[in-house]
């Protein structure tokens, strides 16, 4: 991944993005990533993840590598890992929507923009006076609105709020994680909100691929709730085919087996094989032949009815080998195999590092982009910003004159610093 420098594949695009936390922002560092500009519009006291620490980075380090801005009068707060995560290839601008100014600098804003993604609650932008089917799409008729919100504006829970973690539980994700026989259980990722942002990046290159044929923008109504029932596979299916309700089976698969965690001499690892070819191989690389005519385990069905006796038989061959080179040994056989490892072991292992992974310049080290385009790569321009680290160069950018622009940042209808309440 490059440092400065687009090429990227949405280069020239513009992306409005008055999204906070993190499916939103998520979302809009894909599209920036892979050159979009993206204006990062925040209310005045800010996104809220800068305070979701620690840790935190050292205040003062969020020169961008772009830029000729100088920094020294913006606001240099130190912000959370959290917040830095998501929130790179963007500029940003603080804006007070609540006021008309400050609706009116949106608008203007909107008049070169493709996109405008935001995930306030379902009704707002419309009490706003800056609803789609009222307002913006006769105002911008090529404009793609995406809403991020919890359950959508309509429905028995539409407009109520939602979090990651609330949706995992109503989604059934609570009730199919964790070792069998535990109490409900959430997910140790925030994979509700990831997964929202990818689709909801998905959506947005799909609205602006029709827009090439038809010239019109449309509104895109992503739901956290939406998304997260989509992912329930294969639980929802199993269900639908079955009848019965489904619960955790640990680390092992409800349809496949072997496809669990096993202990080795030295590190645990994890073993799929989910054919019949897959499974005689494995027996054969651990010495284990006997295992494949075995009748309580010639099959897939076979194998996951007596998912706990061929488990004991595996680990029992395992038991004196080291696990790291026994997973190189089987992956070099062609069998999905690998140890467990910790976030320390993951950022620092050789493969992450090959596949620029993780990326690092000065102070920022991060995950890097896992869409690996030939012609057009993706690129880092901006390392997250500071808070309003941009609005006078923006304003500058859209037109605004130096007196227009005086105005509003007195007024605090734009601002360069958060407030503190």
């Amino acid at each position: 991944m490059l440092f400065s420098g687009n090429n990227g594949a949405l280069k020239g695009k513009l992306v409005i993005d008055l999204s906070r936390v993190l499916g939103g922002p998520y979302c809009s560092q894909i599209l920036g990533d892979h050159g979009a500009e993206i204006v990062k519009i925040e209310p005045p006291r800010g996104d809220e993840t800068r305070d979701w620490g620690p840790p935190f980075q050292k205040a003062g380090s969020n020169a961008d590598l772009n830029d000729n801005v100088s920094t020294a009068d913006a606001e240099q707060e130190a912000s959370a890992a959290y917040f830095i995560g998501v929130n790179r290839n963007k500029r940003s601008m603080g804006l007070n929507l609540s006021t008309e100014e400050g609706r009116n600098v949106l608008l203007r804003l909107l008049e070169k923009a493709d996109v405008l993604l935001e995930n306030y609650k379902p009704g707002s932008m419309e009490k706003w006076g800056l609803g789609y089917e009222e307002v913006l799409q006769h105002r911008f008729p090529r404009l793609v609105h995406c809403r991020v919100s919890g359950f959508g504006s309509d429905g028995p829970w539409g407009g109520f709020p939602g979090y990651d973690a609330i949706i995992q539980a109503m989604a059934g994700w609570f009730s199919v994680n964790g070792e069998q026989g535990s109490q409900p259980t959430r997910l140790g990722l925030a994979a509700v909100d990831m997964g929202t942002g990818l689709y909801s990046a998905i959506a947005i290159l799909m609205a602006l691929l029709e827009r090439e044929q038809s010239g019109k923008g449309q509104y895109l109504d992503m739901t956290l709730y939406d998304c997260a029932v989509s992912l329930m596979h294969p639980h929802i299916p199993n269900y639908n085919f079955s009848g019965e309700i489904p619960g955790p089976t640990g680390n092992a698969h409800p349809n496949i087996s072997p496809y669990d965690t096993f202990k080795t001499g030295t590190v645990d690892i994890f073993i799929g094989a989910g054919n019949n070819r897959a499974y005689a191989k494995l027996c054969r690389e651990i010495g284990r032949e006997e295992l494949i005519s075995d009748p309580r385990f010639v099959n897939n069905i076979d194998r996951v009815n007596n998912r706990v006796e061929l488990k004991q038989e595996i680990e029992n061959s395992l038991s004196t080998l080291d696990g790291e080179q026994l997973c190189n040994s089987l992956a070099q056989a062609g069998l999905a195999a690998g140890p467990i490892h910790n976030t320390q072991q993951v950022v620092d292992h050789p493969h992450t590092h090959h596949r620029a992974m993780t990326i690092e310049k000065d102070w920022y080290k991060m995950t890097g982009t896992p869409i690996k385009l030939s012609r057009t790569p993706g690129s880092v321009r901006h390392l997250p910003p500071a808070y309003g680290q941009h609005s006078r160069q923006l304003l500058q950018e859209f037109g605004f004159s130096e007196s227009e622009i005086s105005s509003l940042l007195e007024a605090g209808v734009v601002l360069e610093k958060r407030q503190s309440s």
